[in-house]
């Protein structure tokens, strides 16, 4: 379409459209930006980390968590009381120290308890085993235990008891004990100055120092 008027004309109302229009786009004005500076992301959960704003979108919330946590350097000093002061550090050292006192006390007391339980329990199986024994006493005392495979299967149980702590109370001759002794019948003799056991009728048995039977005697007393 053919134009009239000068060309210089039109080639200056040109430069003119295009300089009005890059004024325009340079006066218009410019959106806002917004930050999201959330400590916590709405989608996921997690707290952000400045650091860690290109993994935003990439991976799950685990192992953005993990980043997180391995990119975070905490001094060794500060690390057992993180943000709180002198006074509330020295209390948790505290309360750590009660704790482990209290847990040491209660293992000992779990021992004691352990062995106590223990020690219970072989007492039961040797009194069970007093009438075996003294089954044994009168059957050696009749004859019928001084030889043979019997004699040998007595002596093998006496022994096996013995390493448990078992201990028979059967002398005579020595000064009546009434924590051992439990005195059936008493006898006056010229030649004691104390009480004395002078025949046992059925021995006693000891564990240790707990005393599971005191021994049936008969005492000879001074005249």
């Amino acid at each position: 379409m053919p134009h009239h008027g000068n060309e210089e004309e039109h080639g200056s109302s040109e430069n003119r459209r295009d300089a009005n229009g890059s004024d325009s786009q340079a006066n218009e004005p410019q959106k806002p930006v917004i930050h999201d500076n959330r400590k916590v992301d709405p989608k996921t959960g997690q707290a952000r980390h400045p650091d860690q704003e290109h993994h935003a979108d990439s991976g799950d919330a685990l192992s953005q968590a993990e980043d997180i946590l391995n990119s975070v350097e905490v001094p060794a000093a500060e690390s057992v009381a993180q943000g709180v002061d002198t006074a509330e550090a020295e209390e948790l050292k505290n309360d750590l120290r009660r704790l482990q006192a209290e847990y040491v006390n209660y293992r000992k007391r779990v021992e004691r308890d352990r062995a106590v339980a223990g020690e219970m329990a072989v007492i039961g199986v040797l009194n069970a085993l007093l009438p075996v024994l003294d089954d044994v006493d009168a059957a050696r005392q009749h004859g019928d235990l001084a030889d043979g495979p019997f004699a040998a299967i007595a002596a093998k149980l006496e022994n096996a008891l013995k390493t448990y702590g078992l201990v028979r109370i059967d002398e005579t001759g020595v000064e009546f004990d009434p924590t051992i002794h439990e005195a059936l019948i008493q006898q006056p003799a010229p030649d004691v100055e104390v009480d004395t056991v002078s025949q046992v009728l059925r021995s006693g048995y000891k564990s240790g120092d707990r005393v599971l039977r005191a021994a049936q005697v008969i005492v000879a007393v001074p005249a």
